[in-house]
Parts: structure tokens; sequence; C-alpha cells
């Protein structure tokens, strides 16, 4: 399973949704979709604008995760079942 870390780097920088949306020029839904892990798949180009914005690799906004059992995943803070 792939995770979106994207609401942990925004925290880290303290920054909102809008203030990645106007700084990578990527439509705010598709920016959500990422920030709450629901979205199924995501251009090259724009991970690659959001590292640069974010000053960060492709690692530290994606990561792969074994397949958990349906009552770990219940208890993880971000919904990950999809």
């Amino acid at each position: 399973m792939i995770r979106i870390l994207l609401a942990q780097r925004l925290g880290e920088k303290r920054w909102k949704q809008a203030d990645l949306v106007r700084k990578t020029g990527i439509r705010a839904a598709t920016i959500n979709e990422l920030y709450n892990e629901v979205a199924d798949r995501i251009s090259l180009k724009q991970i690659n604008s959001i590292c640069e914005v974010l000053d960060c690799d492709v690692s530290d906004l994606l990561v792969r995760e074994e397949c958990l059992p349906p009552d770990v995943l219940a208890r993880l803070p971000h919904k990950t079942d999809r």
C-alpha cells in the first residue's frame, strides 16, 4: 500500500493546503485528495512540483507500507484501507 505523507509535510512547514495550491498551481481538489490520502493517481509533474516547493524528495512524500490487517488499519491515524 502506498501512503501519501502530504499532511505531515505541510504540518512540518505549518502550511495550509491553500499555500501549496498557490505555490504549485495544482488544483485545490487534487491537493485535498492527496492530503486526505484518497487519490488513486498523481502525475509525475505534480509530484515533482510538490517536491520542489516543499524542498523534499519523493521518498519524503510517498512511502510503501506492507498491507496490514483491517483491525490494525482501523487504529491508524489516517484512513489507509482504500
